[in-house]
Parts: structure tokens; sequence; C-alpha cells
């Protein structure tokens, strides 16, 4: 059985009704509302992008912080550092950022190559420089790193 003090005796319903549909209601809706200054609006977008900014430092730091734990270290195998090197790489893509090579400061892909000599691969900063593919390391063990924007891509010349 129904309890009689459960039941609301004036339900809220936000139907629309007839008188509140079309051109009308949106011009009645327009002249209701407040309206916003090109200058709060402004001020608004830089608080946000001040507040992203923060947020993607502090994000950076973090990152950069635990990868600094590998610095001088590799994982015992070409494979194992190339897909530790992967993993590093991804991470940084998903958050816009790069390596910042040790040797020319260019924003970079850290990799790991076979190389003759060193057993488990060589640690390389692989980056584009006026055009042309370099690589620049060559250690064997994860350099210290430091992190940087990703650089925008540039449009290939038609």
């Amino acid at each position: 059985m129904l309890n009689p003090d459960s039941i609301d005796p004036a339900p809220h319903r936000h139907e629309p009704t007839a008188d509140r549909q079309g051109p009308t209601a949106d011009r009645q809706d327009s002249a209701n509302a407040e309206s916003l200054s090109t200058e709060d609006v402004g001020a608004a977008i830089e608080d946000l992008q001040r507040e992203i900014n923060r947020l993607q430092r502090s994000i950076r730091q973090a990152i950069q912080a635990q990868l600094s734990r590998f610095a001088d270290r590799n994982l015992g195998s070409l494979q194992q550092n190339q897909q530790m090197v992967q993993a590093i790489h991804t991470l940084l893509d998903s958050h816009g950022l790069r390596v910042q090579c040790s040797e020319c400061g260019h924003p970079a892909i850290l990799r790991v190559s076979a190389r003759p000599g060193i057993e488990h691969g060589a640690f390389v900063f692989d980056h584009t420089i006026d055009r042309r593919r370099t690589f620049h390391g060559g250690r064997a063990v994860m350099p210290q790193i430091r992190l940087v924007s990703k650089p925008t891509r540039k449009k290939a010349a038609s």
C-alpha cells in the first residue's frame, strides 16, 4: 500500500510546454540571459590557460622525476631496453612531450639501437635537424632525461 506522506503533491516536471517552444521562446531566453563582456571572457580564458599550464608543468615534473630513477642503468637486454624506451615514448607523446638531446638540446625520441660492442644496445636521441634525421648519444645506459615540449610538425614542402 502507498504511504500518502511519500507522495509529492506537486511533482516537478521539466517538460517543454507548447507555449515555450520555437523562435519566440528563443528570443525570450536570450532577452533574459545575462550578457558576457569580452573582458570577462578573455580573463576567464587567461585564468584557464594559466591553470592548464600549471597542471602540465606538474605532470612534466612528475614524469621527469620518475624517469630520472632510470638514469645510468639498463634492463640487461636489447629487447627489454627497446620496450622500455617505447613505453616511455608512448607516455611522453600522450602528454605532448619529448626528451631533450643531451648533445644539441633539440627535442628528440629516445631509442635503443643495436650496436657492435654494446651488448644491450645503445641509447640514442633520434631527431631531425635541418630536415635531416640525426642520432646523438650512444651510451650503453639510459641517459639523464630532461623533458621538453613536442615541436609542431612542419608541413612538407610542395
